[in-house]
């Protein structure tokens, strides 16, 4: 049988502060009416003294082992997806692997902002397909409230902070990733960027965003690529059972599935709840669905997502 990596179980977690339009519309100029017409967001949560994007993945990482079954020892790598690290360096993946009690194993941080969940997944199921690894926690976790304008409110009431996790591990019963395809343009860094860095300004820097522009590409690019990863695992849009995307902007969800002729029934939608959580949002959303049971063992899922710089992605996963 075929060796592939599968997912075992899933977890998340969120900030204990949850905020609604009506309370960001208390200090930001803006309405609840305005967000909900144009991001179909109603609320968000927001990271609050003592919570990270370390602490978040951790307490994700233990839902998802939880649901696995499995104990931290059994986890030979850690790939945290995030934009929004602890600090510069060291990798904040290393920060989840203290905390687990983990003494040694391979834990590295990738970024690809939105669409870094997509991108560690692939590297993860790469290194157990090869052998390199058999248990892996592959995170997404972000604090994206920490690098937004608060006076700008084009952005700031499109964002929130949360954790989401999966494990992996070996499986040769025909489950796990079935396909993935991942790209990336880096001609439209400023539609989607943050205006500072280490080696530029010495500063976080805050995000900018034109969000037409955004929206009209991710449409076009996110329907493409979820036809060639369901082409590649040898199967048809027919055969999914769930689509899982990035919760970017409830209009973005919906006119995709409309280019692809998909019932909006068969896509999870948290946006209303968490707005957009960067690399977190497809592991938040996926963990959801399953807990919530729409998503059951050997269901067809397709995850996508796309983000800054522009990367985007789609990977086909028989759960």
């Amino acid at each position: 049988m075929t060796r592939r990596a599968a997912i075992l179980g899933t977890g998340s977690a969120l900030p204990r502060r949850r905020v609604s339009n009506a309370e960001l519309a208390e200090t930001v100029d803006t309405s609840d009416e305005w967000i909900v017409e144009r991001t179909g967001i109603h609320f968000r949560h927001i990271a609050g003294e003592g919570e990270t994007t370390s602490t978040l993945a951790t307490a994700a990482c233990r839902s998802a082992l939880d649901a696995a079954g499995m104990d931290s020892s059994a986890i030979d790598l850690i790939i945290l997806a995030t934009a929004t690290p602890d600090q510069t360096f060291p990798a904040s993946a290393t920060r989840v692997q203290t905390a687990l009690g983990i003494d040694d194993c391979v834990a590295f941080d990738v970024q690809a902002v939105c669409s870094g969940f997509l991108y560690a997944l692939s590297v993860a199921e790469s290194m157990i397909r090869a052998g390199s690894a058999t248990n892996a926690l592959v995170i997404g976790s972000e604090t994206f409230s920490r690098i937004l304008d608060w006076e700008d409110r084009g952005t700031c009431v499109l964002f929130g902070d949360g954790a989401g996790a999966v494990v992996l591990g070996a499986d040769e019963s025909g489950r796990g990733v079935l396909s993935t395809r991942l790209h990336a343009d880096g001609r439209h860094n400023e539609l989607l960027y943050v205006d500072g860095g280490p080696s530029t300004t010495g500063t976080v820097g805050k995000l900018r965003m034109k969000g037409r522009e955004v929206f009209r590409h991710a449409v076009v690019n996110l329907a493409n690529v979820m036809r060639e990863a369901v082409e590649g695992a040898g199967l048809a849009m027919s055969d999914v059972d769930w689509v899982v995307p990035h919760q970017a902007n409830a209009r973005i969800l919906d006119a995709t599935a409309r280019k692809l002729g998909l019932p909006a029934e068969r896509v999870v939608m948290t946006v209303d709840q968490h707005a957009n959580t960067s690399a977190a949002s497809v592991p938040l959303a996926l963990d959801t669905a399953v807990r919530d049971g729409r998503i059951a063992r050997g269901d067809v899922i397709v995850l996508e997502a796309m983000g800054g710089g522009f990367t985007w992605g789609a990977s086909v996963v028989r759960f």
